[in-house]
């Protein structure tokens, strides 16, 4: 037996709604045949919202049955939790910069070794992982250092350092990429790692806190706690490995 939806959308010369073609899509992959209405002026649109009695478009039914809009089709259909199921926070935003930057540590070392197995492959992933991590918190630099104050305790001292810091982040990454002038890019993230790492620690292991992490930006949902304290021991880690290797060689 068919399966049919009836989708309400606006369809207008400036405007083509984009949850709305969602909607259709996501009705489509779950074998439904829609019934798309174009809801193309204004007007039409007004009169629609105020005969159903919602306030959005699109809207899609189903049997007769008002579901409602994008967010709450998704949730008809199990894809995400009801709203107020759903936790505020998440960990999507760094597993995405971490496998990213595991991948193209991979690809360096391929290209330049002709193998992924190889030391700089590790070097290459922490360096990038704080590059990337430096960029997000670069994107609103005021936004990152007032979340940052929740938690660090240098931040808190001396308020600037939380405008300094993805600045330090990025230029350690990059020269940690690069190779290059490590007399420079070990002490600095020697010293926003152990800074960070303590100021993690104590938060979230002695004090109890539950809050976000600033690691991905002032808009951050990701919660402070494990990944922030191996982000800032991995640039630790770096800190000591870097002229460590310098010295050996």
């Amino acid at each position: 037996m068919t399966k049919s939806a009836e989708l309400y959308r606006m369809v207008m010369p400036d405007h083509l709604c984009p949850y709305g073609l969602k909607s259709k899509a996501l009705l489509e992959r779950k074998g439904y045949e829609v019934e798309d209405h174009h809801l193309t002026t204004r007007d039409e649109t007004d009169a629609f919202m105020s005969k159903h009695g919602v306030e959005t478009t699109p809207q899609t039914f189903i049997e007769g049955e008002r579901i409602g809009g994008y967010d709450e089709l998704r949730v008809f259909f199990g894809i995400d939790a009801p709203p107020e199921e759903r936790s505020d926070t998440t960990y999507q935003p760094v597993i995405a910069i971490f496998s990213v930057a595991f991948l193209l540590a991979l690809g360096l070392s391929w290209h330049q070794y002709g193998t992924v197995l190889t030391v700089r492959a590790a070097e290459w992933f922490i360096s990038l992982s704080m590059t990337v991590l430096a960029i997000q918190k670069l994107q609103d630099v005021e936004s990152f250092s007032t979340m940052f104050l929740n938690y660090d305790l240098l931040a808190r001292r001396w308020v600037r350092y939380g405008k300094v810091y993805p600045f330090g982040e990025a230029l350690a990454g990059i020269l940690m990429t690069a190779g290059a002038l490590v007399w420079i890019s070990s002490p600095v993230a020697l010293f926003i790692g152990i800074v960070g790492a303590v100021s993690i620690f104590k938060a979230v292991y002695i004090d109890k806190r539950e809050l976000k992490c600033a690691c991905v930006g002032g808009s951050s949902s990701v919660p402070l706690g494990f990944v922030s304290l191996t982000e800032s021991l991995m640039m630790v880690a770096m800190g000591i490995w870097m002229p460590l290797k310098t010295l050996l060689l």
